[in-house]
C-alpha cells in the first residue's frame, strides 16, 4: 500500500477528474491521499475532497506567495477550518524567495501566524521551502515548531538542512525529482534520510516522475517515487511503501490499517 502525501487533486486542472484519478491511482495500490491547500479556494476544494472520499485528508492553509492577499478574515476561518476532523494538518506553507514579491517580510509574517494556528490545534505542518533555505529553519526555530512537527515538501535542501530539519521533528518527503538523472542532491539526501523520517509524494498536477516526464502527473504515478527510493537505499519496493505508509501515517495522526 502506498501513501500519496502531497497531491493537488483540487487544481484546476484535477478537480473534476479528482475521482477517476484516485481510482486510477488504487488500482496499483495508492490507497491514501492527502490534498494541501495553497489559497482560500484550494483550501475549500481539499476539505470537499475529503468530505467526498473516505481515502482523502485535507491540509489547509496559505502559500507564501499568496501571502500579500491574506487577511484577518483568513486567519480567522482557517482556525475553523483545521478543526474539521479530516484536516490533518496546515499546510503548504512557509517561504518562496524565487521572485522578488511578495515581500520577504509578509511571507514570513504570515508563516508565523500559521504556525501559532498550528501549534494551537497541535496538528502538523507541511512546509513549502523555496530558495530560503536558510530563513525557513530560522523561522521554525525561533517558533518553536519542533512541538508539532511536520513535512518539509519535496525536500531539495542539503545533508547538513535535512540533519536540521531532523533535529526539529520533521518528516523529509521526496517527490518526482529523485527520478531525474541530474537530482544528484536529492538522490544522495534520500538515500541518507532515517527510514523512521521518510515520506513519498507526487505533488501532482507538478513534478512528473520519470518515465512520465513532461507530462501531467497524478497520484498513481508515486509508485515511481517508491521505486527509486528502493533503489537508492538498496531495500525491496514493498518495504519503502510500508515505512512510508505508517510514517505518513504517524505524523498525520491518521488511524488505520497499518502493518
Amino acid at each position: 500500500m502506498l501513501f500519496d502525501t502531497h497531491t493537488h487533486l483540487n487544481d484546476p486542472d484535477l478537480f473534476l477528474r479528482a475521482g477517476e484519478l484516485i481510482v486510477r491511482a488504487q488500482e496499483v495500490g495508492v490507497t491514501r491521499f492527502v490534498v494541501p491547500g495553497y489559497d482560500r479556494e484550494s483550501s475549500l476544494r481539499a476539505m470537499e475532497l475529503a468530505a467526498q472520499h473516505e481515502a482523502v485528508f485535507a491540509v489547509v492553509g496559505f502559500h507564501p506567495q499568496d501571502a500579500a492577499a491574506v487577511g484577518e478574515s483568513d486567519f480567522a476561518d482557517l482556525e475553523v477550518w483545521v478543526r474539521d476532523e479530516k484536516v490533518v494538518g496546515i499546510g503548504e506553507i512557509g517561504l518562496d524567495y524565487h521572485y522578488e514579491e511578495p515581500a520577504r517580510e509578509v511571507q514570513a509574517d504570515v508563516f508565523r501566524r500559521q504556525i501559532a494556528i498550528a501549534k494551537q490545534v497541535r496538528k502538523p505542518i507541511v512546509i513549502h521551502d523555496r530558495d530560503a533555505h536558510g530563513d525557513v529553519v530560522r523561522i521554525l526555530r525561533d517558533e518553536n515548531a519542533k512541538e508539532i512537527g511536520g513535512i518539509m515538501h519535496s525536500f531539495s535542501g542539503s545533508s547538513e538542512m535535512a540533519a536540521e530539519c531532523l533535529q526539529l521533528n520533521f518528516y523529509l518527503s521526496f517527490a518526482g525529482p529523485i527520478t531525474f538523472k541530474n537530482a544528484k542532491r536529492p538522490r544522495e539526501v534520500a538515500a541518507q534520510v532515517p527510514l523512521d523520517r521518510l515520506l513519498i509524494e507526487t505533488d501532482a498536477p507538478y513534478l512528473t516522475p520519470e518515465p512520465y516526464r513532461g507530462k501531467q502527473n497524478e497520484p498513481a504515478h508515486v509508485r515511481f517515487v517508491a521505486d527509486k527510493l528502493a533503489q537508492l537505499r538498496q531495500l525491496p519496493v514493498e518495504e519503502i511503501a510500508r515505512v512510508t505508509y505508517a510514517n505518513a501515517h504517524r505524523i498525520f495522526s491518521i488511524a488505520g490499517d497499518v502493518q
